[in-house]
C-alpha cells in the first residue's frame, strides 16, 4: 500500500511514490502494522456503493516505479478480474494520506491496488469461506511479492483474513455507471451462508517458449528442493510452458518456497490461482 504522508500540496506524484517505496518495504520487512487496540463491532460498516467520480488528480500516472519495478495503470477497470492474494493494512497508516490524496481510514470499505485506476470499485470474494465485500480502490500497492489487493482493515475483517494475514480472493471489477445495488435480506443471508469456492494454489517458477528449457528449470528444482510436486505444463493459449509448484496448502507455504528459489538466484516465482 501506499499510504503515507503527503510533505505538502506542491509535491510531484514521482516524489509521492518514491515516498511511499520506502514505507513499504519497512513495513514488510518489520511486520509492524496492527489492528484497532480496541474491539470494534464491524456488523454496522457498509459494503463501498460504487458511483461514478473523475479519476484522482494524482496516482493515475501512466507508468511508475516502485522498488526497481515498473508498474502500468490501466486505462479503464472494465473487464477486470483476477485471482491473487489479499493482505490487509491498519493502524500503523490510519489518518495518513494514500496515492488518490484521500485519507485512509481503516474503518472505512478501500483497498490498494497497483495497476486499477483510482479509483475503482471491486468486488472481492474470499475464496477460502465464500465471503465477499465491495471496497473503493483508493491506493496504491501492495508492493511486496505475491500479494494481488491490500484492503482496509475493516475489509479484510470482514472476509476473515486478519487472523491469518493474507487470504486467496478473487476481484472483479464494478462498474459505477451499471451497478445496482442489492436489496439486502438479513434473514435469507443467516439462512444461507456463503461456501468456500474450488481454488488450488500454485508457485509458478518460470515460463517458457522451449519444452526443454522448462524441464531443465523443472529437473533444476526437484533436485535442489526434494519436491515431486513440479511440473511443466504447456498453455496452449499463450504457447508457453509453465513450471509450477503445487498445488500447495497455503499462502505460508507459497511465500516459504518462493523465497528458498529467489534466494538461490534459480527464478523469482509468482503464486498463482487456478
Amino acid at each position: 500500500m501506499s499510504a503515507c504522508r503527503f510533505i505538502s500540496l506542491g509535491l510531484t506524484l514521482l516524489l509521492l511514490l518514491s515516498a511511499c517505496s520506502g514505507i513499504k518495504k519497512n513495513r514488510y520487512a518489520i511486520h509492524q502494522d496492527r489492528a484497532p487496540d480496541k474491539n470494534i463491532d464491524i456488523s454496522h460498516i457498509p459494503d463501498a456503493v460504487p458511483r461514478i467520480e473523475p479519476r484522482s488528480q494524482y496516482g493515475n500516472p501512466t507508468s511508475y516505479r516502485v522498488r526497481g519495478r515498473t508498474y502500468r495503470v490501466m486505462k479503464s477497470s472494465r473487464g477486470y478480474r483476477a485471482r491473487g492474494v489479499a493482505s490487509w493494512y491498519g493502524k500503523k497508516f490510519h489518518g495518513h494520506r494514500t496515492s488518490s490524496g484521500e485519507t485512509y481510514n481503516m474503518y472505512a470499505m478501500t483497498a490498494a491496488h497497483k495497476e486499477l485506476p483510482l479509483p475503482s470499485w471491486v468486488r472481492v470474494t474470499h475464496l477460502g469461506n465464500g465471503r465477499s465485500v465491495i471496497v473503493k480502490v483508493n491506493d496504491r500497492g501492495p508492493f511486496h511479492d505475491n500479494r494481488l489487493i491490500d484492503l482496509s482493515w475493516a475489509a479484510a475483517k470482514k472476509l476473515g483474513i486478519t487472523g491469518t494475514g493474507t487470504g486467496v480472493v478473487e476481484i472483479e471489477a464494478l462498474d459505477p455507471e451499471h451497478y445496482q445495488q442489492p436489496r439486502h435480506n438479513a434473514q435469507a443471508a443467516k439462512s444461507t451462508p456463503p461456501a468456500p469456492l474450488q481454488y488450488h494454489l500454485y508457485l509458478q517458477a518460470g515460463a517458457f517458449v522451449s519444452r526443454n528449457n522448462a524441464q531443465q528449470l523443472q529437473q533444476k528444482l526437484q533436485t535442489i528442493l526434494q519436491l515431486q510436486n513440479i511440473r511443466a505444463v504447456y498453455n496452449a493459449d499463450k504457447r508457453l510452458y509453465r513450471v509450477r509448484i503445487g498445488p500447495l496448502a497455503n499462502v505460508d507455504e507459497a511465500d516459504q518456497l518462493a523465497e528458498q528459489i529467489s534466494r538461490r538466484g534459480l527464478a523469482q516465482p509468482h503464486i498463482v490461482i487456478d
